[in-house]
């Protein structure tokens, strides 16, 4: 066994004088300071009360939320004995004893840490194999803890299932990762699985408070807010930014002030970002572009402003919902985003949403973002003057809106300018060809037999079973296209043709017709092998 393996070669503690990063000092020592990770916590505890220890286990999820933590809080938990001693596996670890000391120090023989990045090979999972024959030397259990295991060679999984599957009662495997997929099949089903979440904000700003004051330092709530929001669920993260921050108000001679977090993080600032938004809608496009540019010249990203009002149109649709609001938003954006809500329809919701995301990817791979950014602006603001399609084709439909085109326009510009209600099954067909419904004009066309069309109202049989949702996705076609909803009914035992067979009964009539001519029955009859095609080529292209 390599002295990596046995963890041999970890660092020397620091000096207690030493700075310690926000988070190595914060790490949690125990599952109550786990945050955001209740089930999995009330899932292992019950695990130990009726000893039912699984004998390996896999914890996912983003980095940050505590994995490798987690890990060797499991290692404590089985191995603990208590301040006297005589202790068993408990799901409150004392932290007291020798080996709960020696598992947070990362000095336990029985506890192995491997970095499975840089332990890749089968040989090292080899080495596991081998040692996890002999009892532990002073534990309880011996226990493997491989990080970022999904980084093992296939030949290493493989050479790891025998001993996973059945490993000898002594042993325990604890494996994280943030990438399970490339974690293979038959090694997930050997693992008892454990999704560790994102965190949510609110606690990770809670837990920074408590992490501020401890440091005695002060922190605006909308500071801690920012860096909760910036950190997107990982504790680490937030720590590291906080870290930061603390770093950066010392110099300042103040505490971690919103304002200078924002300059430190690139953010926009959300009050600029609500003036923006309400420029939008406005379509105020000077004052929307001198908004844009002052954020600029302060160093925020334009892709950040972006996605700091797709965040803003989330809000107000939420808002609109009347869902419960977010804890970090201060009064003045809750007041704006109930306005907007009140003023704003779902439709025009959704249109500025795809408008700012459509935006936000352009600018990513724009070669000039901030002009990029602009143009999509101007987008947002030409776009929330026009009328929402599906109003104005109703308002058109009812004669309560006007269609005026220039004298000189084409007569087919003015045709397709008036969404014209179709009077009979042809022109039916013929509409949805034009609004690009093919298959269900193909289904018009040779399934339906007319009975009655009157306005919007079409009452029809069928020539044979036709689609389930045939009737369903013709009502929603029509009512798209021409802004009405429309009445179709499906009766029993109508005689009329279909279009199809009309045309082909038509077809043949004419044929018929040719034929019984003169001149083509005096060719047919000089020559008995001659066929009409010409004209039957010309007909079935024409059909």
């Amino acid at each position: 066994m390599s002295d990596s393996l046995l963890g041999l070669d970890e660092p020397p503690q620091p000096r207690d004088n030493a700075y310690r990063v926000l988070a190595r000092k914060y790490r949690p020592q125990t599952f109550s300071e786990l945050i955001g990770q209740d089930a999995m916590v009330q899932t292992l505890g019950n695990a130990i009360k009726r000893d039912r220890l699984a004998h390996a286990f896999l914890l996912t999820g983003v980095r940050g939320v505590g994995k490798t933590s987690t890990a060797r809080l499991i290692a404590k938990a089985l191995n603990c004995i208590g301040p006297d001693g005589q202790g068993g596996p408990t799901i409150d670890p004392c932290g007291v004893c020798e080996p709960c000391r020696a598992i947070a120090e990362g000095r336990h023989i029985d506890v192995i840490e491997m970095d499975a990045a840089s332990h890749t090979g089968v040989d090292d999972v080899r080495e596991i194999i081998e040692a996890s024959r002999y009892s532990a030397v002073s534990a309880r259990y011996k226990i493997y803890i491989i990080d970022e295991v999904h980084m093992l060679s296939k030949s290493a999984f493989n050479a790891l299932l025998k001993t996973l599957e059945e490993p000898p009662a002594h042993v325990k495997f604890l494996f994280a990762t943030t990438e399970v997929n490339k974690v293979p099949v038959t090694v997930l089903s050997r693992c008892q699985r454990f999704d560790l979440r994102r965190i949510p904000a609110e606690k990770l700003a809670a837990h920074f408070a408590m992490v501020a004051q401890a440091e005695g330092v002060e922190a605006e709530p909308e500071a801690l807010t920012l860096i909760a929001r910036a950190a997107e669920g990982s504790a680490r993260d937030g720590l590291s930014i906080l870290d930061q921050a603390i770093a950066h108000a010392g110099l300042e001679g103040g505490g971690v002030h919103a304002e200078a977090v924002r300059q430190m993080l690139g953010l926009s600032d959300r009050g600029a970002i609500r003036t923006l938004f309400g420029l939008l809608l406005a379509g105020d496009a000077s004052g929307a572009l001198a908004a844009l540019r002052g954020q600029y010249d302060l160093g925020v990203d334009p892709q950040a402003v972006l996605r700091t009002l797709l965040e803003t149109v989330h809000g107000v649709t939420l808002a609109k919902l009347g869902t419960e609001a977010n804890a970090g938003q201060s009064t003045e954006e809750l007041k704006a985003l109930q306005d907007w809500a009140a003023g704003l329809s779902f439709p025009a919701l959704h249109r500025l949403w795809q408008l700012l995301l459509r935006g936000h990817d352009e600018v990513a791979r724009a070669v000039l973002p901030i002009e990029a950014c602009e143009m999509a602006l101007l987008r947002v603001i030409h776009a929330s003057q026009l009328p929402d399609p599906g109003e104005l084709a109703r308002q058109i439909a009812n004669g309560s809106v006007s269609v005026s085109l220039p004298a000189s326009a084409p007569a087919a510009v003015a045709t397709s300018a008036e969404p014209a209600m179709p009077g009979n099954m042809a022109e039916l067909v013929a509409h949805l060809e034009r609004n690009k419904r093919f298959q269900l004009a193909q289904q018009v066309r040779d399934y339906l037999r007319p009975v009655r069309f009157e306005g919007s109202e079409f009452d029809f049989g069928a020539a044979r079973d036709l689609p389930q949702d045939f009737i369903r996705d013709l009502g929603a076609a029509l009512r798209e296209s021409t802004g009405v909803n429309w009445r179709l009914t499906c009766v029993e035992d109508a005689a009329a043709p279909t279009l199809r067979e009309e045309a082909a009964a038509n077809e043949a009539a004419e044929r018929d017709a040719v034929l019984a001519s003169p001149v083509v029955a005096a060719a047919i009859e000089a020559f008995p092998d001659a066929e009409l095609i010409g004209w039957t080529k010309t007909r079935s292209n024409q059909a």
